[in-house]
């Protein structure tokens, strides 16, 4: 298909930390894999949800650094693919008295290889995330057998 875009796989995860977490190491780490090229951050979005069940998107434009555990300095880190409804459908999964991180990123590294894919006319047919504990769990098991 000719004039295609080769971009990477685009995710979203959406991380929850109790409501006093010192989170600036994520926020570092997060950084970090921007500033690498590794990823393509499109939305970060903070969330707060208090005990008594309400929540709010944080404004990441007008906190301080203490606020929200380093993750000010992505105030804008906004494509417009978040909205009220994946505010409120993430708010919906959290414990009350916590604050989550929704962040929606292009794996930014696997473009080579998706534009190698398209030139040579391949096309994604499938494709599924494996959750990390599964490959752990399985990957003990496997040493596990190999020790008996």
């Amino acid at each position: 298909m000719p004039n295609q875009v080769a971009v990477g796989p685009i995710d979203f995860v959406l991380l929850e930390f109790p409501g006093d977490a010192d989170t600036k190491a994520c926020a570092d780490a997060i950084m970090d894999l921007v500033e690498r090229g590794s990823i393509r951050l499109y939305d970060l979005l903070v969330i707060r949800k208090a005990l008594d069940g309400s929540f709010s998107g944080v404004d990441l434009s007008e906190v301080t650094p203490f606020g929200v555990g380093g993750f000010h300095v992505f105030g804008g880190a906004r494509s417009g693919l978040l909205g009220d409804d994946d505010l409120s459908t993430a708010a919906e999964v959290m414990q009350p008295g916590t604050m989550a991180v929704l962040i929606v990123f292009e794996n930014a590294w696997a473009a080579p290889f998706v534009a190698a894919a398209l030139d040579a006319g391949g096309e994604m047919i499938a494709s599924e995330r494996i959750p990390a504990q599964d490959v752990i769990d399985a990957l003990d098991r496997l040493e596990i057998s190999r020790q008996a």
